[in-house]
């Protein structure tokens, strides 16, 4: 292993070779999104400076951005105190993290009506994801 990479063997990666990832707004310090990476994809984010994750639905890196031009610029990196976690540090251009077409993946919050528990979108949809994804 090169001496250039590894850094990569502090990471407690699980059995599939994948670490959990939660992208944090600098500034705001806002939760915009979680993910998943394996070695490559956090070499590429290093390398990059742009977030690139591991899609497991699509078994492969996904360059955050790459079809909505939503890039996550890297601004720091973290690893917590169990070495499971990774925690980047993000300036998200468009502002908007999720797929839905809101800043944050995290726009529901359980909500007690009365005693009827649910979900509520508390965030607004801020563009249309038909607008922007091909």
């Amino acid at each position: 292993m090169s001496t250039k990479t590894k850094w990569l063997n502090k990471i407690k990666w699980d059995e599939q070779g994948l670490v959990p990832v939660i992208a944090q707004q600098v500034g705001s310090n806002d939760v915009l999104m979680f993910a998943w990476m394996n070695r490559d994809a956090l070499a590429r984010t290093v390398e990059l400076g742009q977030a690139v994750y591991w899609s497991r639905s699509r078994k492969k890196l996904w360059h955050k951005g790459e079809e909505s031009g939503h890039f996550q610029i890297v601004r720091e990196i973290r690893l917590d105190c169990d070495e499971d976690v990774v925690l980047l540090k993000i300036e998200q251009v468009g502002d908007l993290a999720c797929h839905t077409g809101r800043h944050s993946c995290f726009f529901q919050k359980l909500d007690d009506n009365d005693g009827e528990v649910d979900w509520l979108a508390v965030d607004p949809v801020l563009k249309n994801p038909d607008h922007i994804y091909k």
